[in-house]
């Protein structure tokens, strides 16, 4: 989702919302706590198929709805199952990284934080996918690493440091 933000003076907030389905979501929010939600023809931007107006109170109980906390879809309940703690997050080496340079297997990524590189992205956008102790790190790449929440900060600094 691509989401363009932009401020109205006197008036609040304009949020453009352009989904990967094609679809243009705008919404106001008004000082006064008013809400505008406007959807637009995919082919015409210029045209408004709908137009909803709602309060503060009503805009925090959508937001509950669509956020998933009052129904959880059983989809995502077994995900979060299967992963339970696991997350994904994607770090970017910086030149400056003490990292750089240094292979998976040099700073000792999986022995050290218990978490696993899935992928590494190069600034050129060759990608390796599982890449081995052997894969040397490079300037301006991203990593994408595979752990528990507890051992995403222990590999930033890793990262950053060239060391746990």
């Amino acid at each position: 989702m691509n989401i363009r933000e932009s401020v109205l003076p006197g008036i609040g907030k304009k949020y453009e919302l352009y989904t990967r389905s094609g679809e243009n979501l705008t919404v106001i929010i008004h000082d006064d706590g008013r809400r505008e939600l406007f959807q637009y023809d995919p082919e015409d931007k210029e045209q408004c198929h709908s137009l909803i107006t709602i309060d503060d109170d009503e805009a925090r109980q959508l937001s509950a709805i669509i956020g998933g906390m009052t129904y959880k879809p059983k989809m995502v309940e077994t995900i979060e199952v299967a992963l339970d703690d696991l997350i994904i997050e994607w770090y970017k080496v910086e030149l400056h990284f003490k990292s750089v340079g240094m292979s998976i297997g040099d700073l000792n990524v999986r022995q050290t934080t218990g978490v696993t590189i899935i992928a590494a992205i190069e600034k050129n956008s060759d990608k390796h996918i599982n890449p081995g102790p052997d894969y040397v790190l490079k300037a301006d790449s991203t990593v994408v690493v595979l752990g528990e929440r507890q051992h995403q900060k222990q590999i930033k600094q890793i990262l950053l440091n060239g060391s746990g």
